[in-house]
């Protein structure tokens, strides 16, 4: 019994070792904050940005996902849960969106081994993410990753801000060489993430409103 309770302690708090230094930032003023008013026996005030570092601290967890994939299997880029899987604007492009939640592990990791193409930020709204006029209207930013040199079969990630979320970080350049779940990027509190693939070349696998988890559940296969 007592095994089991250490293990479900450990993996109740493991994610507290692997928290983002961006994460880490945050989490320290707040923590300060905490303490100054807790000197000044301010409690509720104390105990209000103790909750703060701890939901930073939570929020920009990256937790250790070492999957390794098979050579037609294409990585899910996000956790959330998929809200739609269809064609848009593009007839021979299909289209994945993932919802993330404040809950969400918000990290993005790249979909596939290949090469970055182009980077392209649009400014925008900061609608609520889980909306379909979201995908238009919203910040964004679309990163291309182009399958071992092969433009014809791409996997572009496209990191859309929410209502909340009102930060994007891209942490990968044009032309750079990637490795499929290789930390990509993140968006702030509450977002969207879209993943553009070529319609005629994969089988998309996953369901509408299922649960993914980013660099860890098969989004499609390559046919």
């Amino acid at each position: 019994m007592l095994e089991d309770l250490k293990r479900t302690l450990s993996n109740m708090f493991s994610w507290i070792f692997t928290v983002h230094s961006t994460g880490l930032r945050f989490s320290s003023i707040a923590l300060l904050i905490a303490v100054i008013c807790l000197f000044l026996d301010w409690r509720w005030a104390g105990a209000f940005f103790l909750a703060i570092a701890f939901f930073c601290a939570f929020f920009f967890r990256v937790p250790k996902r070492n999957v390794t994939f098979g050579e037609d299997e294409i990585a899910c880029p996000a956790d959330g849960t998929v809200i739609s899987i269809k064609t848009e604007d593009d007839p021979n492009s299909v289209v994945v969106r993932i919802f993330m939640s404040v809950f969400n592990v918000h990290i993005q990791r790249a979909p596939i081994d290949g090469k970055v193409g182009e980077i392209f930020y649009h400014k925008g709204q900061f609608l609520f993410a889980d909306k379909p006029e979201a995908a238009s209207q919203n910040e964004r930013n679309l990163i291309q990753f182009f399958h071992k040199g092969d433009t014809t079969r791409f996997a572009h990630v496209e990191q859309i801000t929410g209502a909340i979320a009102r930060r994007i970080e891209c942490w990968v350049t044009p032309g750079q060489e990637i490795k499929q779940g290789h930390l990509i990027g993140l968006i702030r509190f509450g977002s969207q993430v879209a993943v553009y693939l070529p319609k005629d070349k994969v089988r998309v696998i996953v369901k509408e409103g299922q649960k993914v988890e980013g660099g860890n559940t098969v989004l499609a296969l390559w046919k």
